[in-house]
């Protein structure tokens, strides 16, 4: 039997192929595109009708190119469906992060609390078989699902754009092999370390306390804004430990030379030659200049130093690199949904902000607790995401209606619902018929035809409350 390593390069062909067909598909006459099932409108400020009314013209899939969505169903198809559709997302896309399941044999059921009781909400069986973290082969298995992803999300890159692949010590170095095949070793940008929690006491072995994230970028073009943080006062005491009596202000002495020969300056009215092998960084009049303003320090062997006060320095911060030490879990507070693999806001924040801009797309593929959407939606930036559990989907809309996001569609692939009344039915299938099996499944009594032509309203008996059950081909309702 070859071992793993032997077998990447073949995963990774047939993985390819396996994209290929996916987009062949999803651009044939058999395809089962994206269909939206909720134009979800959380702001009552929204400018909703406009957004309406165009989804009388066209498909209500283009309603607005400036519309996000939550899609509901398979990633893999979710993807072809957006390369294939008009207008397509190919190359609009400035960011992606993929949070793929770690393939670590952990339990990743849904808890959900209702009116008190704690609930387990098992994977069904479409997404046991789609991303369980066990398969039959293991980690090739693993490496199947996610390498016709990559080439996927690669096609939906824009040239600016840069994709963060987010996983831990299970399965990484396999993808960074799979992933520089199939965007280029050249296209690597970072590997990030990102310390997800505290002490981890384990057994025979160094704590495991870190996931890791690898970049990759489209092309050499791609959008990057540097990262700042405060600097701890621990740090800001040690750096600046002089004081400058007349002020008060706190100062670090630095060097005021640099590498190359050089001539002397006068400083203080003496003339002071520069270290051997070094000149003074300042011309005459610049050294008279920072005199005047009481910003050259002399030791108590007369060298002198420039003067960097601690104010000046703090303004910008300090500039974050590729381990994350400052950023854990959030646990407690809004923040906590109780999905088991949630990533907290400040990470996302922190990767949107660095590699997108206010008005881009933002896309994440496996969206579970819906951070990605959230913080996209909070920062200005347009988003895409899509999970084949209903559990995340919906955790996911309920959390942009809760900080009252822009409207956005709420969509799934294909209608496998309908696509099953027309096999059985045949030419006999009407959308009407479906719509009365819904209303029967509420409970509810079909009103009189005059008052319901379509045969998609009813009402539950005893009771004001009335059921609409809509074509799965318009937008209806407000969240």
């Amino acid at each position: 039997m070859k071992s793993l390593l032997e077998q990447l390069p073949s995963i990774v062909a047939e993985g390819k192929k396996e994209a290929e067909r996916v987009i062949e598909r999803a651009e044939s006459n058999y395809r089962l595109g994206l269909q939206t099932r909720e134009l979800v409108i959380p702001s009552k400020d929204s400018n909703w009708q406009s957004l309406l009314q165009a989804s009388n013209k066209r498909d209500a899939s283009d309603a607005d190119s400036n519309v996000s969505r939550l899609v509901y169903g398979d990633n893999l198809l979710a993807m072809a469906s957006m390369l294939a559709e008009s207008p397509s997302l190919r190359g609009q896309i400035t960011l992606i992060y993929l949070d793929p399941p770690f393939d670590s044999k952990a339990d990743y059921r849904t808890k959900i609390v209702f009116q008190g009781e704690s609930i387990d909400q098992r994977p069904n069986a479409i997404e046991q078989f789609a991303y369980a973290d066990t398969w039959s082969d293991g980690t090739a298995s693993y490496l199947n699902m996610v390498v016709p992803r990559l080439y996927l999300a690669k096609e939906l890159l824009k040239n600016d754009g840069t994709i963060y692949i987010h996983l831990d010590w299970h399965v990484g170095h396999y993808v960074k092999i799979a992933a520089d095949e199939i965007f280029g070793k050249d296209a690597f940008l970072n590997e990030i370390v990102w310390q997800r929690t505290g002490a981890h006491n384990d057994a025979g072995k160094f704590g495991v306390i870190h996931d890791t994230l690898y970049a990759y970028v489209k092309t050499d073009d791609h959008v990057f804004n540097p990262t700042f943080v405060p600097h701890s006062a621990e740090h800001l005491q040690t750096r600046f430990n002089q004081i400058e009596p007349e002020t008060g202000r706190r100062f670090f002495a630095g060097p005021i030379t640099a590498p190359g020969s050089g001539p002397s300056r006068l400083f203080r009215g003496a003339e002071i030659a520069p270290p051997p092998g070094r000149h003074w960084s300042y011309a005459q009049e610049n050294i008279d200049d920072l005199e005047r303003k009481n910003k050259i320090y002399y030791s108590s062997t007369g060298t002198p130093y420039l003067k960097q006060y601690m104010d000046e320095y703090v303004e910008q911060g300090r500039r974050i690199h590729t381990v994350w030490t400052d950023i854990l879990p959030p646990k407690t507070g809004a923040e906590i949904l109780g999905y088991p693999t949630q990533k907290p806001e400040k990470l996302l924040q922190r990767i949107i902000e660095a590699s997108s801009n206010p008005g881009d797309i933002v896309a994440d593929f496996f969206v579970g607790s819906g951070t990605t959407a959230a913080v996209a939606e909070r920062l200005g930036r347009r988003w895409v995401a899509a999970d084949l559990g209903k559990p995340a989907c919906m955790i996911t809309r309920k959390r942009l209606i809760d900080q009252d996001a822009k409207p956005f569609l709420y969509q799934h692939i294909g209608d496998y619902q309908v696509e099953q009344m027309r096999s059985t039915l045949g030419s006999r299938f009407r959308i009407g018929d479906l719509a009365e099996i819904v209303l029967g499944l509420f409970g509810a009594l079909p009103l009189p035809v005059e008052e319901n032509p379509n045969k998609n309203m009813g009402r539950i008996q005893g009771s004001k409350t009335l059921v609409l059950a809509d074509s799965p081909n318009k937008m209806t309702g407000l969240a």
